[in-house]
C-alpha cells in the first residue's frame, strides 16, 4: 500500500510557495481603508487569507514566503501566530513589501534570491484573497505530468460573469491557446458555450522558465505580462478546479466586492460549500435578513437589518433600520447597486451627529403646544 501512495502523491519537497497578500481591495471601500483585503474577517473570526493558508497546510507544502504590501501589520501578526506551528523554523517567511512592488510578478522578482536559495525546482504562486478549497499537490502533479512550464488553475464561471477575471481558452489537451485579462467580451470555453474559464490566481512555474521571464524588468504582473507570454510560447496548461466530493461541484469565489463578500459568507450559513479553516464561531456572525456582523460589532434592541455588512467596532443604536429604505440607507451608509449596505463606526457617528441637529433646527420656531405633536411621531418611531 505504501508503494501505491508514493506513486499517487507527488513529492512536493522541491516546491516553494509564494503567497501574494499585499492587495488593498479598493472595491471593498471603507473595509480596506486600513486593512489589506486578505486580512478582512470572513464568517466570524476567520480571515480571508486563512482559506489559502489552510489549503497550503493540507497540501503538505513545507516552504512558504508571504509577500505583503498594503497595511501589512495584521497579516504579519496573524499568519505566524495561527499558522506558524505547521512549518519548521525558518520555512515560513513574511516579507514586508510596502512601497516596493510594482505588480504581482514584481513581488516575486524582488524575493527571487530567497526562492533560489531554497533550491526549489517549481514555484507555486497563490493569491491570498479568494475563498476556496484546493489540493495543490494534485495541481503540481498535473503540472509535472503535462511537462508544462506554466500551469494556471481555472474555475468555470458563467460567461456573463467572467469580465472581472483573466479568461482563457484551451484545446483538448489542456494547452492554453488564448488569454485575456478582464475582457469586456469574455470568450466561451471551446465546446462549452455560455461558460468561460477564469484564472484563479493560482500558478505553478518551472523555476528556470520563471527565472528567464522575470529577467525582463517590464514584466510586472502575472495576468498582464507573464501568462500572456507563456501562452504565446505555447508552454502554458490549464488545470480545472476539481469538484468537491461532498457537494459534487467546484467552489471558488473572489470576494472583491461588498456584494460578493456578503453573499459568499451567507453560503456558509446553512451548509459549508468548502471547509472553514476551523470550526470556531461558524454561525455567530449572521444576523437579521441576509446580514453579516463582523467581529467587534454589536446590536441594540429593536434593530432591523436586511442585506447589510456591519464592520468591526460598529455599535448599532436602538431602533436602527438598515436595508429597507434605499434613500435612507444612502443618506448615512454605503449601499451598492446590488443592495448590500455597509455600516461602519464613522458612518454611525456622522448619523448620530447630524440627525439631532437637524431636528433641533426644525423645532426652534415651534410653539410649546405644537412641539408635543411634532415629537410624538419621533418617539413612536425612533428610526424616523
Amino acid at each position: 500500500m505504501q508503494a501505491v501512495l508514493s506513486r499517487c502523491v507527488p513529492d512536493i519537497g522541491s516546491v516553494a510557495t509564494v503567497l501574494l497578500a499585499g492587495g488593498r481591495g479598493t472595491r471593498l471601500h471603507e473595509l480596506t481603508e486600513a486593512e489589506a483585503k486578505p486580512a478582512i474577517h470572513f464568517a466570524g473570526s476567520h480571515r480571508i487569507v486563512d482559506f489559502a493558508m489552510a489549503n497550503i497546510v493540507r497540501s503538505g507544502l513545507q516552504r512558504l514566503l508571504v509577500a505583503t504590501q498594503f497595511a501589512p501589520h495584521t497579516l504579519a501578526a496573524h499568519i505566524p501566530l495561527h499558522w506558524g506551528s505547521h512549518f519548521s523554523p525558518g520555512s515560513l517567511l513574511v516579507r514586508d513589501g510596502r512601497d516596493a512592488y510594482r505588480g504581482t510578478a514584481d513581488a516575486v522578482r524582488r524575493n527571487w534570491p530567497v526562492l533560489v536559495e531554497s533550491g526549489a525546482e517549481e514555484i507555486l504562486v497563490l493569491a491570498a484573497d479568494h475563498v476556496y478549497a484546493m489540493d495543490y499537490a494534485q495541481l503540481i502533479q498535473a503540472h509535472r505530468a503535462a511537462r508544462a512550464e506554466v500551469t494556471v488553475a481555472v474555475d468555470v464561471v458563467p460567461q456573463a460573469e467572467a469580465r472581472e477575471f483573466g479568461v482563457m481558452q484551451a484545446d483538448r489537451s489542456g494547452r492554453i491557446v488564448s488569454f485575456r485579462e478582464k475582457p469586456a467580451d469574455p470568450p466561451a470555453i471551446i465546446g462549452e458555450p455560455g461558460f468561460s474559464m477564469a484564472s484563479m490566481g493560482v500558478y505553478v512555474f518551472s523555476r528556470c522558465w520563471l527565472d528567464a521571464a522575470l529577467a525582463d524588468d517590464d514584466a510586472l504582473d502575472f495576468g498582464h505580462h507573464l501568462i500572456p507570454r507563456a501562452v504565446a510560447d505555447g508552454v502554458a496548461m490549464a488545470y480545472r478546479l476539481p469538484a468537491s466530493p461532498e457537494t459534487g461541484r467546484a467552489y471558488w469565489r473572489d470576494v472583491g466586492t461588498l456584494d460578493a463578500l456578503r453573499l459568499t459568507q451567507l453560503d456558509f450559513a446553512e451548509a459549508l460549500p468548502v471547509p472553514l479553516p476551523d470550526a470556531a464561531d461558524a454561525h455567530s456572525w449572521r444576523f437579521g435578513r441576509d446580514s453579516v456582523l463582523m467581529p467587534g460589532a454589536s446590536v441594540s434592541r429593536f434593530v432591523r437589518l436586511a442585506r447589510a455588512i456591519v464592520s468591526p467596532g460598529a455599535h448599532l443604536p436602538p431602533g436602527l433600520v438598515v436595508g429597507e429604505d434605499p434613500v435612507e440607507d444612502r443618506r448615512w451608509f454605503r449601499r451598492t447597486e446590488g443592495g448590500t449596505v455597509l455600516v461602519t463606526p464613522a458612518m454611525l457617528q456622522r448619523r448620530a451627529q447630524l440627525r439631532p441637529r437637524k431636528t433641533l433646527v426644525a423645532l426652534r420656531s415651534v410653539s410649546p403646544t405644537a412641539l408635543g405633536a411634532r415629537l410624538r411621531p419621533a418617539l413612536d418611531n425612533p428610526n424616523a
